[in-house]
């Protein structure tokens, strides 16, 4: 007969047994229960695993589906999400977790049509994801993300889609350095097939606090104008026959003040075609000859690209910029320098508190040392020239004494 003491021990392991395979079915339970009701949306979970070596679990097959209207695409669609304790945070002595998300694909919808708009604005989604985890996250991923935004213009109908988006937010909690005013990397990279561009985003953030600081660095590179066409069509009455734009834009909030800019660049751009064939009125014909035009006068003819700088400064409730300095960049690009088709790498954290006089007041003093430096440059190559004539003046000279 067996031992009380080994009649317990036999009852906790079958207990314990009993209760990690029972424990799939009390999670799935509970997160089906807890999506039900979202405040507008509801959401379902196919699978759960557990992980208990790893201390994590996973969730197969998330969707979230706005309960009235008549969109058939789920606002979210997540095959698959995995949420564990993150090991090297442990080891440091700090208690968090992490979340990885594959494959998510997420579908906005900017209708003005109450039954057909699906923006997820009533519901607190970093909320969810904290319930969902039940210690405080400390990074989050995502992995081959598809976005897309329906209607986000009036003018279009068309989807905007970014796709293969991968997004790193690393060390939301601080646990690995304390004295980084910016302790946390966010990186975004995805593509935009539909328009034919890319996006890069770098930037590091300090999440912890309300009004989160950060320092950020983006370029959307090569967007077809072509393809904008359906957009630019009914807000200008002008389409574009080749060409491709990118934005590159640096900018720095600390404290509530931010500062920074953009830089719209469009390169081989044609608006105007004589042989276009699609019976266009007198009046099309005209106003795109008369921005094809414009173009051309505003265009840096080397690089054949229209460029411009829109400095930005001020708080989160007012915006400073100054017309006179984008028209003057304009200028600048195609008549002194083109500006180059990157980011300036020009902003940096403690530039968010400077206004936009301060800004201006820099840029032009750069320019200034710039035209200095180059002034300095030509006159140098002058003089090397000059004494170069005179030591063939000298060599000539000699040779014909010696004769």
């Amino acid at each position: 007969m067996l031992k009380r003491w080994h009649k317990i021990t036999l009852s906790v392991l079958v207990l314990l047994i009993a209760l990690r395979l029972a424990l799939p079915y009390i999670v799935l339970h509970y997160l089906n229960k807890y999506l039900a009701d979202l405040g507008g949306y509801t959401g379902h979970v196919e699978d759960v695993n557990i992980a208990l070596l790893r201390g994590a679990y996973q969730i197969e097959d998330l969707t979230i589906q706005k309960v009235s209207g008549k969109r058939k695409q789920p606002f979210l669609d997540v095959p698959l999400m995995d949420l564990s304790v993150e090991w090297k945070s442990l080891f440091k002595g700090s208690i968090v977790g992490e979340v990885e998300v594959y494959r998510p694909e997420v579908n906005f919808s900017f209708s003005e049509d109450e039954s057909q708009r699906q923006t997820g604005e009533e519901v607190d989604w970093t909320k969810i994801v904290k319930d969902l985890m039940p210690i405080s996250i400390n990074r989050f991923v995502v992995r081959e993300g598809d976005v897309s935004l329906l209607s986000l213009f009036d003018a279009s109908k068309e989807a905007i889609e970014l796709k293969n988006l991968d997004v790193d937010i690393l060390n939301i909690r601080n646990v690995e350095d304390r004295t980084d005013p910016l302790p946390s990397p966010v990186i975004a990279r995805g593509d935009v097939p539909g328009f034919g561009g890319t996006l890069k985003f770098d930037s590091r953030f300090n999440l912890i606090r309300q009004t989160p600081d950060f320092d950020y660095t983006m370029a959307f590179e090569n967007l077809q104008l072509t393809k904008l066409n359906t957009l630019a069509k009914p807000l200008t009455g002008v389409d574009f026959e080749r060409g491709t734009v990118s934005l590159y834009s640096e900018m720095a909030m600390r404290n509530g003040r931010y500062n920074g800019y953009f830089k719209p660049l469009t390169n081989g751009m044609r608006i105007f075609d004589w042989k276009e064939g699609d019976g266009r009125t007198v009046g099309q014909f005209v106003k795109e000859l008369f921005a094809e035009g414009a173009a051309e006068l505003l265009e840096n003819q080397k690089q054949d690209q229209i460029a411009t700088r829109v400095p930005l400064a001020g708080t989160a409730e007012t915006t400073e910029t100054d017309i006179w300095t984008i028209l003057i960049n304009v200028i600048w690009n195609a008549y002194v320098e083109a500006f180059d088709k990157q980011v300036d790498n020009t902003v940096t954290f403690q530039d968010a508190v400077k206004g936009i006089k301060d800004t201006i007041k820099e840029n032009r003093e750069e320019r200034k040392q710039e035209r200095q430096e180059r002034r300095e440059k030509r006159k140098e190559e002058r003089e090397k020239k000059r004494e170069e004539r005179r030591e063939k003046k000298e060599a000539k000279r000699a040779g014909r004494e010696t004769a």
